[in-house]
């Protein structure tokens, strides 16, 4: 793969956002990857990027959220570095031939989604907007859009441009458990494309003054629409160290992960509640706080649920995959793997399947990157790509994945 000087020095001139740490221990990177890899029946997988060795030292190379324009070429977050970088398939054998740098020096970016030509960016504190410069990259100026956003605690954040043709940010919470007192926090929001907000708040001939779209939500990275329904569904990482009893030993069990069906206006019911598993009518009252059962019944419960502390975070339906047509409603999660788990979970992409446009299983689709209490590889985004293959981002080990379907 080609990769200028210029784009090595501002990569690794730009790192920001200190390494993650207590999750699985580290393993190397196998040589052979399909000895190691188990996918589903008809599915298989390459490397379709392995970014630059020079930074994947010291975990310095974390590719995180991804899109695609409308030319097939893939873009992909890297917040340590502060950078967003393009990755092109020019001879189209599923295998990148050249990155280039499309900006630098942003402030953790995450999120990434086109609007038009136009290039919008989730910084942490942050929506910007890229455009290229002559037709090409880098960008010739990064505009901010939306300014403000809280900082701190889950700072990453994540955007997409809804089938509504509105902008959805997420913004986690500040701390494991608490009552925040920034009302933004915990939330998803909404805003136009040109940064007005567009909340759940219905007015007479304008948007709503507020961004709050639907709240108590800890930290929803991952969000999609069904592609029949145009319903919303986000993924959402629950709370750490809790007890189903009142001072009771903390539970690696609970609480469950969450699949939400996302509703205008809604509230989740984090901190005060948790999902309960096989259970889509009510969710569970933290008796370590609020525990108010009262208030849990009348918030929105999870409409299926993952293992506790797996971080569920990309989510991407296969409606434009080149999947047997069995498989064309169902969605793809990256299991983003826990941190505080004596038996660790996760690490690995589940299918949710769905009938008559609901969720009502999960099952494994790719495993592997974890083996007992090491774990070479950590999934985090998952996208379907304009040539129908679906592209996984894996910020641990450094590398983009592409999965086929193939009957033979």
């Amino acid at each position: 793969m080609r990769c200028s000087k210029r784009l090595l020095f501002f990569l690794l001139w730009g790192l920001v956002v200190p390494a993650s740490a207590d999750e699985a221990e580290w393993a190397p990177i196998p040589d052979n990857l399909a000895q190691h890899l188990k996918l589903a029946q008809g599915f298989k997988l390459n490397i379709y990027a392995k970014l630059p060795e020079l930074l994947q030292q010291a975990n310095a190379t974390s590719p995180r959220m991804m899109t695609f324009d409308a030319a097939g070429n893939l873009y992909v977050s890297l917040p340590r570095q502060g950078a967003v970088v393009m990755l092109q398939d020019d001879n189209r054998d599923g295998i990148a031939d050249k990155v280039s740098l499309v900006a630098h020096q942003l402030n953790a970016p995450h999120g990434l989604t086109f609007v038009g030509e136009r290039l919008y960016v989730a910084n942490q504190d942050a929506i910007v907007v890229l455009e290229k410069h002559q037709g090409g990259w880098p960008a010739k100026s990064v505009t901010t859009l939306v300014r403000n956003l809280p900082t701190g605690g889950h700072t990453l954040k994540s955007l997409k441009q809804g089938p509504d043709g509105l902008l959805y940010v997420s913004i986690g919470s500040s701390c494991n458990v608490c009552n925040e007192s920034d009302p933004l926090r915990a939330t998803i929001l909404r805003y136009t494309v040109d940064g007005r907000p567009a909340g759940a708040l219905a007015t007479l001939g304008r948007h709503a003054s507020t961004p709050v779209y639907a709240s108590g939500l800890r930290n929803a990275q991952g969000f999609a629409w069904h592609p029949q329904t145009q319903q919303m569904f986000a993924t959402n990482n629950g709370a750490d160290n809790r007890s189903e009893t009142k001072g009771g030993k903390v539970n690696d069990e609970l609480p469950p992960e969450h699949l939400n069906l996302i509703k205008s206006g809604q509230h989740y019911g984090w901190p005060y509640c948790w999902g309960i598993p096989g259970n889509s009518s009510t969710q569970f009252a933290d008796p370590n706080f609020g525990n108010d059962a009262d208030f849990c019944r009348s918030v929105k419960p999870p409409v299926i649920t993952f293992a506790s502390h797996s971080t569920p975070i990309g989510i991407t339906f296969l409606h434009n995959a080149n999947v047997p047509d069995a498989d064309k409603q169902d969605a793809i999660v990256a299991l983003h793997g826990s941190w505080n788990r004596k038996q660790a979970s996760g690490y690995k992409l589940v299918r949710v399947k769905f009938e008559q446009e609901k969720p009502v299983k999960v099952e494994d689709f790719v495993t592997g990157w974890l083996d007992g209490k090491k774990a070479w590889g950590r999934p985090l985004d998952v996208v379907v790509g304009v040539d129908g293959a679906i592209y996984v981002s894996d910020d641990r080990a450094g590398l983009i994945y592409r999965i086929i379907y193939s009957s033979r």
